[in-house]
């Protein structure tokens, strides 16, 4: 007969796993903790602009459903929104839990989930799935495109390349980073992802100037964007037509030109949720083209408040930053808030028929699962590296002109 050992109160675990009023104190300290050091108003804008995505899905699933029903297999009205809830979830439990993690937990993840993606890409060639002519996907019993989950982990894994300057400035971290987003634009230009690779070229750009990149080279990388502007414009059909179209003007049948119209059809306070007959007619409407969708159902006030959520998730990364003395914190912080403030600038642009259409998604409101979650793992590790303890010990840098670089101190 088996026995358990005596019950000791306040020693910790009780019989049959029956947790104490001890570890009950710990854990709820420790979400306490939590609570004070994320950055809640982030957290709220977040969850304001995930909510409003939620709605944004539940007027475009029809049209998306509709123009993908067969003869064989017609699809319910709702089947994206149904679907968009349940990677809504899992993006949820990906933020709250990455946002948990220390600074120094949350880097080491991104290192490894970096490393894992980058391999993936080097997959993606060889034994990925093709998807209206692209191969970004891979089939390892649910569909993941490793170019979404390395967004955030290139952001943070580029900031501890930056940051080592800052120890020693003899080391070369300007040319590894460099090679590093070569590497990721040549292999996302196989699948091919123009789009993808324009973002993390972005992100680099901004990370590397906020770095203290020397004002000879910014000559150099202007000219090296504008050589492969004009490379892929020579020797990539698809950009070739996507340019082509834009600077044409399009036609009426154009995805962008329907898109913006779509986008102006409903006015300033829109047809209402379901009234919309033009975004009928648009290709990818629960996912590249949500904006217009919104602009169409809820109006061009909707619109105008889904760019100030962006603008203000965006410019409340900046101010936390600006009391932050950490130089890792800094640049992982610009980085992730540049690639989700430039994906959102690149997608309402396509919708205003201001850009040629690439092929992105709306962050944190078009419908998507490896997006969604990545997209939302990425917030996560935004809220754990800007989490403040008053208790740990912190470097201090100064960024210098252009051409000076960094140096660093110990703060007394």
């Amino acid at each position: 007969m088996a026995t358990h050992p005596p019950f000791i109160p306040g020693a910790g675990q009780g019989p049959q796993g029956v947790i104490l009023p001890r570890q009950r104190r710990f854990t709820r300290t420790g979400i306490a903790i939590w609570w004070r050091e994320i950055d809640r108003v982030l957290l709220f804008l977040v969850l304001a602009l995930m909510a409003l995505g939620t709605l944004a899905v539940a007027a475009a699933s029809p049209a998306s459903a509709q123009r993908l029903s067969t003869a064989r297999v017609k699809l319910d009205d709702l089947h994206f929104f149904s679907i968009h809830l349940r990677w809504q979830l899992l993006g949820l439990m990906a933020l709250i839990g990455a946002s948990m993690l220390s600074r120094d937990m949350a880097r080491r993840l991104a290192i490894l989930l970096g490393a894992a993606m980058l391999v993936g890409l080097f997959l993606v060639p060889l034994i990925g799935v093709n998807v209206n002519g692209a191969k970004r996907w891979l089939n390892l019993g649910m569909s993941l495109q490793p170019s979404e989950f390395l967004k955030p982990a290139f952001a943070i894994c580029l900031a501890w390349i930056l940051s080592w300057r800052a120890r020693d400035p003899n080391l070369p971290v300007m040319a590894l980073s460099t090679g590093l987003m070569m590497l990721i634009g040549a292999l996302l230009m196989l699948q091919p992802d123009f789009g993808s690779a324009v973002l993390f070229a972005a992100v680099w750009f901004a990370m590397v100037l906020v770095a203290g990149m020397p004002m000879r080279l910014l000559g150099g990388v202007i000219a090296a964007g504008l050589g492969a502007i004009t490379l892929v414009y020579l020797f990539y059909e698809n950009g070739r037509n996507r340019i082509d179209a834009f600077l044409g003007g399009g036609t009426a049948f154009d995805q962008v030109d329907l898109a913006s119209k779509t986008l102006l059809a409903g006015g300033w306070t829109g047809t209402g949720i379901w009234l919309g007959r033009r975004k009928m007619a648009l290709p990818e409407a629960h996912t590249d083209y949500i904006f217009s969708v919104i602009g169409e159902e809820f109006g061009l006030l909707v619109c105008i408040a889904v760019v100030l959520l962006y603008v203000a998730i965006v410019l409340r990364v900046l101010l936390r930053l600006m009391k932050e003395e950490d130089l890792f914190t800094t640049l992982a912080a610009a980085g992730l808030a540049a690639q989700l403030g430039g994906q959102a600038f690149i997608n309402i642009l396509v919708n205003l028929q201001l850009f040629p259409s690439k092929g992105m998604t709306l962050p944190l409101v078009s419908y998507g699962g490896s997006s969604t979650i990545a997209l939302c793992l990425g917030v996560g590790l935004l809220l754990a590296i800007t989490r403040r303890n008053p208790f740990l010990e912190r470097n201090t840098f100064r960024i210098g002109d252009m051409g000076g670089g960094l140096t660093a101190r110990k703060r007394p």
